[in-house]
């Protein structure tokens, strides 16, 4: 019998209230699964086909959001005795969107896009009935959907239990990975071939852990029962469009969101689910094997040009000042390191009009350069920033060649441990960025700095080099010791009630985590481009571009970065740096990766 076998419902795009959201009881760890209840509005009820069927998700989303997308949660229970139709939801917190649907409260409204998907074809006798963790929600939903006692229900978590107050089973059996509820142990062992024999069962049916699913599929198929599992995959629409939650099956690629969520068990190759087998290797990348927790704390110091970093993380340049301006806000010298505000050989006032500018998923600015001058620094910001303790960095700017080499030579006569070169600030009518597009006007600044400085270089790169590995490359050749890649990318921004620009300049530059997949791409790009060098001329990598949190760090060291700056994201959380820099030590503990090196540039082939 098909999977989707049931009466067809009618998707509808409304916005519920939040009727309760609380903690289940019985998860664990604690806190981890919520139930949330929500109110449909009065329009649902005119359309009796857009409730939802056993088996069937919404695609949700807090209405006050940080998320471009929905997420699919499956119907738990639905409650039609009111005026208005109740729907509940059991959400396991993963990320961003779930921690928004779980942080919600009574009154707050909900966008819902459902029902989506098919259903579960109702058995023609005694049915069997497995939930896996957070999958117990869909299969208990349609358990209540059953005759009392018509039904065996198999429950199998890690630990405790939750989820099965509304099922009226013959049997109840539940495992528990540590004991702490039921049989000791996983799903196998309580439901047996031998079990599903014994049972004098019609049908199976399953939502869980793909490993469950797919054990459920061959003792199923060998006792020769027809099998129904409900699956999962990543979508954007829900309704079958976007084509992001295909399966393959022996029928072909099916969309999860309309020919499922439940499908024929028969059709289904847990071996080759996503068309990449058992996934050891993706993108010809093979996975990296798994590591016993360390017992002690990681080494989270990097060394870059004979600089130590007690840890990775870097306050960029342009925002944060000096360091001591957050002084007072959070614990600064915990950071691995400062970048100075960009600095020029004279004081520089910076552009006019509009400086910032916020926009969905990041900040544009158009600062330019302003700082109070080089020789104003050297006798007054540089011996507050040495006494901070984090490595001091003094990001060197200029306007002309000449400019540079005066300021190098300035900063090689103090204590400051490196120098950023910054050929790439994006708002300044002459030098800046202009130096970094070509590989001769990049090599000749690197050049002309080398040559008056032994002070450890890092040179900051702009996106905008339609030739950016080469100019890195050439930046090498010319001495630089590290480079910083990238600076802000260019933008525009329109104020559509006047009809003019945003900004002064036209141009700006954009940061956040708009930008951060780009930036991923282009570190992993320049670090296979230095692979190529000889191992004696291979220097380090500090990544730069829409850093927010601990996992965004852990993608560029994986791309290859030895350290990292974070730029915007301190002025939305001032505390972001800190909690990278705790997050980043929690997971090498927890991933069994001592160093950074351990996990250092896994992606590159």
């Amino acid at each position: 019998m098909p999977a989707d076998s049931c009466e067809k419902t009618y998707p509808l795009y409304t916005q519920g209230t939040v009727v309760r959201c609380i903690a289940v009881e019985g998860a664990s760890p604690k806190g981890s699964v919520w139930q949330l209840v929500v109110e449909l509005p009065w329009g649902a009820e005119v359309h009796p086909k857009s409730l939802p069927l056993a088996g069937q998700f919404y695609m949700l989303q807090a209405a006050r959001t940080n998320t471009l997308l929905g997420r699919p949660i499956s119907v738990f229970h639905v409650n039609k005795k009111g005026a208005r139709p109740q729907i509940e939801f059991l959400i396991l917190i993963k990320g961003q969107g779930t921690v928004e649907l779980c942080s919600l409260m009574a009154g707050d409204k909900v966008n819902l896009l459902g029902p989506c998907g098919n259903c579960f074809p109702k058995p023609a006798g005694k049915a069997c009935i497995v939930g896996g963790g957070i999958g117990v929600a869909p299969v208990a939903g349609f358990a209540e959907t059953l005759p009392v006692g018509s039904y065996d229900f198999y429950a199998s978590f890690k630990s405790g239990s939750y989820g099965l107050e509304n099922i009226k089973p013959a049997n109840l059996t539940i495992t528990t990975d540590d004991g702490s509820v039921g049989v000791h142990g996983m799903l196998p062992a309580a439901l047996t071939e031998q079990a599903l024999r014994d049972g004098n069962y019609a049908a199976v049916y399953a939502c869980g852990p793909t490993p469950m699913l797919a054990y459920v599929k061959k003792v199923a198929e060998a006792c020769d029962l027809p099998c129904y599992l409900s699956l999962e995959s990543h979508m954007a629409c829900g309704v079958g469009v976007c084509l992001g939650c295909t399966i393959q099956t022996t029928e072909g690629k099916k969309r999860c969101c309309t020919e499922g969520p439940v499908f024929y068990s028969r059709i289904l190759d847990f071996e080759n689910l996503d068309g990449t087998g058992t996934r050891e290797s993706v993108a010809g990348i093979k996975v990296q094997p798994r590591r016993e927790p360390l017992k002690a704390d990681p080494d989270l110091s990097v060394e870059i040009a004979g600089v130590k970093f007690n840890n990775p993380v870097i306050a960029s340049s342009g925002c944060f000042g000096f360091g001591t301006e957050y002084e007072s806000v959070f614990d600064v010298s915990r950071l691995g390191g400062i970048s100075s505000k960009g600095l020029t050989l004279e004081p520089c006032p910076g552009n006019n009009g509009i400086r910032v500018y916020e926009t969905p998923a990041g900040v544009m600015n158009s600062i330019g350069l302003q700082n109070p001058g080089i020789p104003h620094f050297i006798e007054n910001e540089l011996p507050q920033m040495l006494k901070l303790g984090p490595v001091a960095i003094a990001n060197l700017s200029g306007h002309s060649l000449d400019a540079y080499i005066k300021g190098a030579e300035l900063l090689d006569k103090t204590e400051v441990p490196m120098i950023e070169l910054n050929i790439s600030c994006p708002n300044v009518s002459a030098g800046g960025a202009a130096f970094g597009m070509t590989c001769q006007a990049a090599g000749d600044v690197v050049r002309a700095v080398r040559a008056v400085t032994k002070k450890p270089l890092a040179v900051k790169l702009t996106p905008q080099s339609l030739e950016l590995n080469a100019v890195a490359l050439e930046c090498i050749k010319a001495g630089a010791d590290a480079i910083s890649l990238c600076n802000s990318f260019q933008g525009i921004a329109i104020d559509i009630e006047r009809g003019v620009p945003v900004f002064d300049k036209l141009k700006a530059g954009l940061g956040g985590p708009a930008v951060r997949p780009i930036a991923v791409r282009l570190v992993y790009e320049l670090v296979q481009a230095i692979n190529t060098l000889p191992a004696d001329q291979r220097v380090p990598v500090i990544a730069i571009g829409g850093i927010a949190t601990w996992q965004d760090a852990v993608e560029f060291i994986m791309a290859g970065a030895d350290a990292i700056q974070v730029g915007s994201a301190t002025f939305g959380n001032p505390n972001a740096m800190i909690e990278i820099i705790d997050g980043l030590a929690a997971f090498m503990k927890r991933k069994g990766y001592a160093k950074l090196s351990d996990f250092k540039g896994i992606i590159q082939k």
